[in-house]
């Protein structure tokens, strides 16, 4: 694993990182033997919260860490850290194949980062930044494995020429704001050193101004302020996406719209509530959706008041509203809420939110969801508009862009409606799980090489060295 040390050569945005073609970084977390105690602390870093991580990876070196694949195996910058090679390459809930891991600890802030690159045929791999508390390594690793695979799967899907990634940052929860920023600088120079394999965005814990705060130390980054020139704020499309998926589902089920329907919302962040004022305009009967947060459970229901929405005040591990009766159940907060012990207890006809990675285990999941004859629609099919309005930022801002308009068009091949109603009949033709289909119809995809520069991310890849 790479910690050597890495020189500003007197650029300070890549202060603290070593940067493609700054140095070359050596064999072993640290020159000569390695002690007991080094080994010792590497044996449990898995098992270990990322602040302590970071210090031990500090202690030992500092700098950037990588795992990068050549040929049929993960090569690591170190030969210390095997565990976590082999870790990386066992993958999580199906999401293997990686093609590179990227770790680093902020200079000043002491926090760990994450990149994630998952497939890149198609081109850089794009996914948005994630600030979340996560109790030890293997589960940072694990997330950001699983949302770089769905990153690969929506942007194959929705015929973008996106690889699939995803960013990570391991807390802490509720920094004062000039830590805060401290936290987007870093991370934005640390995108920087990466030479440009993967393009960063907004995600869970992430806000608008911080993504601000990251431009202003890499031009790797896509969801810029609209003040900045940017595409902004992707949530309001991210909801048209989802109930888009939701009325073409309904339909390939012989079922006319969502009229008169009962909708059950977990989460009621900046994509939910959007998606809860679109759902008011079709008709739909009534709506119970939750929210953590008791001020925005008030300022939320004094917005409705004169309509049939229920906003319930919920405690983070409240599962309650999961098997709230209801036609569609709509997961819009963190993802693995559903998994064993909520499937039996579920009082839904359809599955299709927003939240990345719903299902605890997806081949596991998925197949009890269809045993019980509930339509699941697969997150990164649905909730593509996210990554749909930002694609193409590089190329300036056009106000209703036909480009993004097009994927809520049901007549466009490549639409979520035409890629909902194919997933839903490769499923029940071929007798799998919906999720299996949307599996087989986005690797078909996530290989195809980039039109313009085929092999240009993997070359940049393969100047680590």
């Amino acid at each position: 694993m790479g910690l050597s040390r890495a020189r500003a050569q007197g650029n300070r945005h890549v202060s603290g990182f070593q940067a493609v073609g700054f140095q070359a970084s050596q064999r072993g977390l640290v020159s000569g033997p390695q002690t007991a105690e080094t080994r010792q602390a590497m044996e449990r870093l898995l098992d270990l919260p990322p602040q302590i991580v970071a210090r031990e990876l500090q202690r030992l070196g500092g700098g950037l860490a990588w795992w990068i694949r050549r040929g049929a195996h993960l090569e690591a910058s170190h030969d210390s850290l095997l565990e976590i090679s082999d870790f990386l390459e066992e993958g999580a809930g199906g999401a293997r194949g990686h093609e590179a891991v990227f770790l680093a600890v902020g200079p000043e802030t002491g926090a760990l980062f994450g990149a994630f690159l998952h497939a890149t045929s198609r081109g850089q791999a794009q996914g948005g930044l994630r600030r979340w508390p996560y109790p030890d390594l293997a589960t940072f690793l694990r997330d950001g494995l699983r949302l770089s695979w769905g990153m690969s799967r929506k942007s194959a899907l929705a015929g973008l020429w996106w690889g699939g990634g995803k960013g990570l940052i391991a807390g802490p929860d509720d920094p004062d704001e000039a830590t805060r920023r401290l936290l987007y600088q870093e991370y934005g120079d640390f995108v920087s050193s990466l030479g440009g394999c993967y393009i960063t965005a907004e995600d869970a814990g992430t806000r608008p101004d911080d993504i601000a705060t990251v431009f202003e130390r890499t031009r790797f980054v896509t969801c810029i302020p609209r003040g900045f020139g940017g595409a902004g704020n992707p949530a309001p499309f991210t909801a048209a996406g989802v109930v888009c998926g939701m009325e073409a589902a309904l339909e390939a089920q012989g079922l006319e719209c969502l009229v008169g329907r009962r909708i059950a919302m977990q989460g009621l962040g900046n994509v939910g509530t959007a998606m809860v004022d679109l759902l008011l305009a079709r008709g739909v009967g009534s709506i119970v959706a939750s929210e953590i947060s008791a001020t925005r459970c008030g300022e939320l229901a004094a917005r409705w008041r004169d309509a049939p929405v229920e906003v319930r005040l919920s405690r983070p591990e409240d599962t309650d509203l999961l098997i709230e009766p209801c036609d569609v159940l709509v997961p819009n907060a963190l993802g693995g809420v559903i998994g064993p012990e909520i499937i039996p207890r579920l009082q839904t006809r359809m599955i299709c939110g927003a939240a990345n990675n719903p299902l605890l285990r997806e081949d596991r999941d998925g197949a009890a969801l269809a045993e019980r004859c509930i339509t699941y629609v697969p997150d990164f099919v649905v909730n593509r508009m996210g990554i749909v309005a930002v694609a193409n930022e590089q190329y300036g801002r056009l106000e209703n862009d036909p480009a993004i308009a097009r994927h809520l068009d049901p007549a466009w091949e490549d639409g979520i409606p035409a890629v909902t109603r194919r997933l839903l009949e490769l499923a029940r033709d071929a007798g799998i799980p919906p999720v299996e289909a949307a599996n087989r119809l986005a690797e078909n995809r996530w290989n195809e090489p980039h039109p313009l520069f085929p092999g240009r991310t993997q070359a940049i890849l393969h100047a680590f060295k």
